[in-house]
């Protein structure tokens, strides 16, 4: 008897994409990249697996942390302290606190890389998925200034990876909480109500307005102000002077107005036109880790998706590592949930399946250096290039580079070699011409830019 053929089927909730679409989601990952990299932002990457003490610091989502274990490991060698990370927020804490005196402050960094979720198995929720983020880290005082670039940020990436106008809204938490300290809220009931507010675009006014009266004990008349302020939304200086019309008295409304305004004075001057944001005071996040500017990116034609980016200030980044107060900004762009809606819905594109330029059809086995030569002065040329080894015939050779879409094919045989040319063939037109040897790498490079 054969040995048993397990039938092969993949986790629920950890994706893979085949050649084409890995491409296209590797492009939209460079995009990110380069977008961070252009703004000063520094890669840093840490291990999958933490210390467990350290991911259960953050608290909320203990039930969703992975453990680490050796199945078949003797009782005593068990590992039961190691789980993989959550997010990218924790370890970039620990990070910072145990290099603290290497770093140069604010810290800029950017990390993309995996991360996992014990979800319940459903569409548009992942349990392996990237995260793409970055933050700058203050050491004791970050400048509201640096709340103003986010957004630029944001901008330029999202405009580069063509997929649709976007919106990205924001908000000053302060804002609101000021409001309810003025009115004497304060507490684990301010951060109940902020919630409650941030539901507002899903679940309408009337709802959030029952939740609050009803669930939360507010007055009808605080209701009715919140849910006011929290209604104001525009673009530029409008909005700014709505709020202004309707401040109130208390240092913590006066800060994040201060901050907002600081923020809209500077965003035509990133490059950031007034079609591209929306201040809405509605969007809150409904973290308590975030304490002021906050933000949400949405695309206009995908409003089901939810937003694509998200983040915003905070005070104190690492208080469960270090008595350091290290305040920031961030943002995350969850690329692997973005990119699977975008794949169904066929807002991306996959294009070829390799990322191979020439494919050097190989005639006579005889002369296999000659093919391996050429297509080495290829590669020295910067040419991605692949020689087919199969012992094919032409035809079969062809039939491959167009699977693969591989836009060129380079034949040679007896003649071509005698004449020292080779031919080329666009796989599109299906056009040949003769190059010489000599001019293969100038003319073949120039031809692909």
């Amino acid at each position: 008897m054969g040995e048993k053929i397990i039938e092969p089927r993949a986790v629920s909730g950890f994706p893979e994409w085949l050649p084409e679409e890995e491409i296209e989601f590797q492009r939209l990952l460079e995009i990110i990249r380069q977008g961070f990299e252009r703004f000063g932002f520094t890669p840093i990457e840490t291990p999958a697996a933490e210390l467990l003490d350290v991911l259960a610091s953050k608290g909320e989502i203990n039930k969703q942390i992975y453990g680490l274990s050796r199945p078949n490991a003797a009782e005593e060698e068990k590992e039961t302290d190691l789980a993989l990370r959550f997010d990218l927020t924790v370890p970039l804490a620990r990070y910072v606190a145990m290099n603290f005196g290497k770093l140069a402050f604010p810290f800029r960094r950017y990390q993309i890389q995996k991360v996992w979720r014990g979800e319940r198995p459903q569409k548009g929720r992942f349990r392996e998925f990237y995260q793409c983020d970055i933050d700058v880290v203050g050491n004791e005082t970050l400048d509201p200034l640096n709340d103003a670039e986010i957004p630029a940020i944001i901008y330029e990436i999202f405009m580069k990876m063509q997929i649709g106008e976007f919106t990205i809204r924001m908000s000053n938490r302060k804002i609101l909480q000021g409001y309810l300290a003025h009115n004497g809220i304060s507490g684990e009931g301010v951060s109940e109500i902020l919630r409650s507010i941030d539901r507002l675009p899903k679940t309408g006014m009337e709802a959030v307005r029952r939740d609050l009266s009803e669930n939360l004990g507010l007055e009808e008349e605080i209701v009715g102000r919140l849910l006011e302020l929290a209604g104001i939304s525009g673009r530029g200086k409008s909005v700014v002077a709505q709020l202004s019309d309707n401040a109130v008295d208390h240092p913590r409304f006066a800060e994040g107005l201060h901050e907002l305004n600081l923020l809209v004075d500077h965003l035509g001057a990133l490059g950031v036109p007034e079609s591209a944001y929306e201040i809405d005071l509605s969007i809150t996040r409904g973290l308590d880790y975030y304490t002021g500017t906050v933000y949400e990116t949405f695309l206009k034609s995908h409003p089901d998706l939810g937003s694509v980016c998200s983040g915003g200030r905070y005070d104190n980044l690492a208080s469960h590592f270090t008595k350091q107060n290290l305040p920031g900004v961030g943002i995350s762009i969850g690329l692997t949930r973005l990119f699977s809606y975008l794949l169904e819905a066929g807002a991306v594109k996959p294009g070829s399946s390799s990322k191979t330029q020439v494919l050097v059809a190989v005639l006579d086995r005889a002369r296999l250096g000659e093919y391996f030569k050429v297509a080495t002065l290829l590669r020295n040329g910067g040419v991605s290039t692949e020689v087919f080894l199969e012992d094919k015939k032409l035809k079969a050779q062809f039939k491959y580079a167009d699977k693969k879409g591989i836009p060129c094919v380079l034949i040679a045989g007896e003649d071509e070699f005698a004449k020292g040319v080779w031919l080329i063939k666009n796989m599109k037109t299906g056009e040949q011409r003769e190059i010489k040897q000599e001019e293969i790498v100038e003319r073949i490079s120039g031809g692909l830019s």
